[in-house]
């Protein structure tokens, strides 16, 4: 086929979600082969793209338009569902952090950043960005505090 026709992906290192624009997180097959049913796995390439926006229906997502839908996943995940656990690995809840903030303390925050050092800490795997939660954990916590 005459390459003209071909959409070839943009090798910017960069993805963006074709249903919302956000721009993805890139993710490796460790993490896609946790969150993703073995039928939904094999739907996508070695590494793939989450997109975190919450009213957006897709969770993983190539370069190519093709796109798992978030209530896919085989666990709940924040922010596509607000009620899961903002830290995956450690169950640790938006309520928590909430808490925190009524009482004026960093207590809780502080201890789950310190959890997330350690070798308990599986990002990897239960977080569907694949990332560590405390940019997120910490964002939430600013956003509060106002």
């Amino acid at each position: 086929m005459n390459k003209a026709f071909v959409r070839e992906p943009e090798d910017t290192g960069a993805a963006h979600c074709p249903r919302c624009g956000s721009l993805g997180i890139a993710v490796g097959g460790e993490t896609l082969t946790a969150q993703l049913t073995p039928d939904d796995r094999r739907s996508l390439p070695e590494s793939a793209y989450y997109c975190p926006f919450p009213r957006c229906e897709v969770g993983y997502f190539d370069q190519f338009d093709r796109w798992v839908p978030s209530d896919s996943l085989l666990h709940p995940a924040w922010p596509k569902d607000p009620t899961a656990p903002i830290c995956p690995c450690f169950g640790f809840t938006c309520e928590e952090i909430e808490a925190d903030v009524r009482e004026q303390s960093t207590r809780r925050v502080k201890e789950l950043l310190a959890r997330t050092k350690s070798a308990e800490a599986r990002c990897t795997t239960l977080s569907p960005s694949g990332q560590c939660c405390m940019g997120e954990v910490q964002r939430y916590f600013m956003r509060l505090r106002g």
